[in-house]
């Protein structure tokens, strides 16, 4: 297995045209931060949000938080100042929406490098259509191809898909379930992170807490999320619990003692667990460790 990415409980989108959204993310304790030059800016705005947004990367006052835009779609009149503002910027991650096939992924790398993009800027990935879940191995499979930016995660955007799909987002979205679990098997076949879909009622927390568990429960690592007062709560959902980590522990050390060292499968208090057990234990107690200490 694959060491554990960075924590990505909660990512919370910023409009880039909303100054003070942009200035108030420094203190919210997102673990990503997905400044947006997409939907949540309007068409008069995308200039003036891309110089903002631009501005705000520079600054690099974010400190720990992953810091990813969201750029316009690679149809889009505006795509090619985006990616060159992006890569000036150098964020942690590029997001690119409406990729629906391999050939998506190619003409991203394609405009990352024609902007001379390093290395170390990452590219995300929104699967947001029915052809897009369809593709979702094929889309996963090029993260690692060694061609142009590196693929790191898909983030499923709920809203468009179900809109597509022309089902209705209900408690427990099991229309959708199907779905969301298609991009989670992409998403592990290839190593890669995968982020839920947004939640939209803000006055529905015990609505929002259950979807988050059920995100959880389905594989995800993390939410997308469209207003700070959801942060807290998709932070403890996604973050490993107590037991989870007492439990890690104590596998870790089990496997430690020497004469343990050669063994495939071992006792822990009455339960038969394997060396498959020994490399989750350690992502949990990675992922724990790397979560955000002012959280």
């Amino acid at each position: 297995m694959a060491a554990a990415p960075r924590p990505r409980r909660s990512a919370l989108y910023i409009p880039g045209s909303n100054a003070r959204a942009l200035d108030k993310g420094r203190t919210i304790p997102a673990d990503v931060l997905i400044l947006d030059l997409e939907d949540a800016v309007a068409v008069e705005a995308k200039e003036m949000a891309r110089a903002a947004v631009a501005a705000a990367v520079n600054v690099h006052a974010y400190g720990k938080r992953e810091v990813v835009v969201r750029v316009n779609g690679l149809g889009t009149p505006w795509i090619a100042r985006d990616i060159a503002a992006v890569v000036a910027a150098m964020p942690d991650a590029v997001l690119i929406p409406k990729i629906s096939r391999m050939e998506d992924i190619r003409r991203a790398r394609a405009a990352l490098a024609a902007a001379q993009a390093p290395a170390e800027l990452s590219l995300w990935a929104m699967i947001e259509t029915p052809l897009a879940v369809l593709n979702a191995a094929s889309i996963a499979s090029t993260a690692n191809n060694g061609s142009g930016a590196a693929l790191d995660t898909l983030v499923i955007g709920t809203n468009d898909l179900a809109r597509e799909m022309g089902v209705r987002l209900l408690p427990g979205r099991a229309a959708l379930v199907p779905a969301l679990s298609q991009c989670v098997l992409a998403a592990r076949a290839y190593g890669l992170a995968v982020l839920d879909g947004t939640f939209n009622d803000l006055t529905d927390w015990k609505g929002f807490d259950a979807e988050c568990q059920q995100g959880r429960d389905l594989g995800m690592d993390g939410k997308t999320l469209i207003h700070p007062r959801q942060v807290p709560i998709a932070n403890e959902a996604f973050a490993p619990s107590n037991e989870e980590v007492e439990w890690a522990e104590k596998v870790l050390a089990a496997f430690d003692r020497p004469e343990n060292h050669e063994k495939a499968v071992i006792a822990v208090e009455g339960q038969m667990v394997e060396r498959m057990h020994e490399r989750m234990a350690l992502r949990v107690i990675e992922t724990a460790t790397a979560i955000l200490p002012d959280d």
